[in-house]
């Protein structure tokens, strides 16, 4: 009987080649661990989404997260993959939200040949109409699929089920919805006539259009902080709000794109008409182009290399591990919500400076008109309070970043934006002489740039208060919409044509320092929470664990923001 190698005793001082390629196998395991290519490569396949409501392939994303706790790499490396996140992730997401929130209500209002169409004589039908669509947002009917209203509270408020959507399906797919929706809606706007027809477009609470508009309405300012919570630390996400959510970028090309358009008249459509179809058409389109491109999450995008997946994964996980799928329902994150004393404090933030903010994008250039400007000139002159604005919301934005500050920058902002309106009051009680144009149109600049910078202050410090990540996104949209339903009694602050709106802005001053209180008061909270929270972590390292517990990474875990071990931003 013939033995091979296998079964002969080894030489002593001699090598197997079984223990070799054990070796072997075991430097290529640890390579491809440190590379953060391993536990991807052992995924088989593609993964196929059966129907357009299947949500991504779970595999994939744990293999992305166990490869994140492994990869080594450098600053240079991060940056880079930050770099190439913002060339793909952020270009899509800024167009997106010019598309969705360039609208020329506002600049068609001024116009005469608008006002006859819908039958508008007064301003009280004007304010009217503007509330009535923030009703949408506070609904009995959420339209969701039984899949998602299984875990979510039955509230009527769409913003809630809108994050869970996304979680669920993915953002491309979920953007892609909403755009469409959002395009649809714009162009009914083009044929409709009369008074009621401009009530039924706004509100129709049995209609389609309101179902189409809500649905549209209602997941972009949530669902876009929840979705760039899965692309960027906590330390980089306000600047990345301000390019994405602030209306000054789209208010500046509105105004543009308005003072050119409503110049136009053709045989078919009128000036007006075209604003709306002009908003519609290229939102349609982009709803088209997130489709293809726009990728879900880190695991699932196509443009970044396995080890570029860990990366991005990692440098996420090391500073507040969001998770695409697991963790809490909707329903376990909304009672967490709501018995959490800070999205109360965020919500009253929020709402009370949004009475300004959802104001002043219907009324700037009805505001610049009141100054003796006429329709046509209004329409250009809202470019420049908004460029300038954008300047203010960005710079705000990018220095809090850098400071790792929301606190006292939403005071700034706060303070800024109420000089601004009590500037327009008491200057609107001496009168519309020529003299006072130049003080009451800079005064535009203030409330524009304070206002517009609180939104995503405020937001991004909600997406950092909030933990885990089923948390957030229910927090965030907790916050968006109670606060529009607050809204719906934001445009009736301007019912004082005849005295120059002076009380409108009296109101809406008022309104902002409400919002200093609770910004106040919950940076006190954090500030002190970290310090107690910190001694804690001190008592951890006292007791023997070790630093990678203390970060929670050994596990593997998310840190809830009950955890000692969670740092605010504050």
């Amino acid at each position: 009987m013939t033995l091979d190698d296998q079964t002969l005793p080894a030489r002593p001082g001699s090598i197997r080649e079984e223990d070799v390629k054990l070796e072997e196998g075991h430097a290529v395991r640890e390579s491809a661990l440190s590379e953060g290519t391993f536990h991807q490569s052992q995924v088989v396949g593609k993964a196929i989404r059966k129907h357009f409501f299947c949500p991504p392939d779970a595999t994939l994303a744990d293999a992305v997260n166990r490869d994140a706790d492994n990869v080594e790499f450098t600053d240079a490396e991060e940056k880079a993959v930050r770099r190439k996140i913002d060339r793909r992730v952020l270009t899509l997401v800024v167009s997106r939200s010019v598309m969705n929130v360039v609208s020329y209500l506002g600049n068609a209002h001024v116009l005469k040949a608008f006002n006859d169409n819908f039958g508008i004589t007064n301003n009280n039908q004007w304010t009217l109409a503007l509330s009535i669509f923030y009703v949408g947002y506070c609904s009995d009917d959420t339209p969701c699929s039984d899949a998602f209203s299984a875990n979510m509270p039955s509230i009527g408020l769409l913003e809630m089920p809108a994050n869970v959507l996304q979680r669920y399906i993915g953002a491309n797919r979920f953007f892609f919805l909403s755009l469409t929706w959002w395009g649809l809606a714009s162009v009914s706007f083009v044929y409709a006539k009369g008074y009621g027809g401009l009530l039924a477009l706004r509100c129709a609470p049995c209609g389609l259009y309101r179902v189409l508009l809500g649905i549209g309405e209602a997941g972009y300012y949530a669902g876009m902080i929840y979705y760039l919570s899965f692309w960027y630390k906590r330390s980089e996400l306000a600047l990345r709000i301000s390019l994405c959510m602030t209306g000054t970028l789209p208010g500046a090309i509105g105004g543009l794109l308005a003072f050119g358009i409503v110049r136009i008249q053709t045989k078919v459509l009128v000036g007006w008409q075209l604003l709306f179809l002009v908003e519609a058409i290229p939102t349609i389109f982009m709803a088209i182009v997130t489709l293809l491109f726009l990728p879900s999450f880190p695991f699932s995008s196509s443009f970044l290399t396995p080890r570029e997946k860990a990366i991005a994964q990692a440098r996420l996980n090391r500073d507040h591990r969001p998770k695409s799928h697991g963790g809490m329902t909707g329903w376990e994150g909304f009672k967490a919500v709501v018995n959490d004393i800070h999205a109360w404090l965020l919500m009253f933030m929020y709402a009370s400076f949004n009475v300004g903010a959802t104001s002043i994008v219907y009324f700037l250039p009805t505001l610049i008109n009141e100054l003796g400007f006429s329709p046509l000139a209004s329409q250009g002159l809202t470019v420049a309070p908004y460029v300038v604005g954008w300047l203010m919301v960005v710079f705000q934005a990018w220095h809090s970043d850098k400071t790792r500050d929301r606190g006292y920058h939403i005071m700034l902002s706060t303070v800024v934006s109420c000089i601004g309106y009590t500037v327009l009051a008491v200057l609107a009680t001496r009168g519309s002489g020529s003299n006072m144009i130049g003080g009451r149109y800079f005064a535009l600049f203030l409330v524009v740039g304070g206002n517009y910078s609180l939104f995503p202050l405020v937001m991004s410090w909600a997406a950092n208060v909030f933990s885990p990540t089923s948390k957030r996104g229910v927090g965030t949209a907790f916050i968006v919409s109670i606060s529009n339903c607050v809204s719906i009694a934001s445009p009736q602050v301007y019912f004082d044509a005849n005295d120059n709106y002076q009380k409108g802005h009296a109101i809406s001053a008022a309104c902002l320092f409400l919002t200093f209180l609770p910004s106040f008061v919950l940076r006190m909270r954090l500030a002190r929470m970290n310090k107690k929270n910190a001694a804690k972590r001190l008592a951890m390292a006292a007791e023997g664990a070790s630093v990678m517990e203390i970060a929670g990474l050994e596990r593997n875990e998310e840190i809830y923001d009950n955890d000692a071990r969670y740092v605010f931003m504050t």
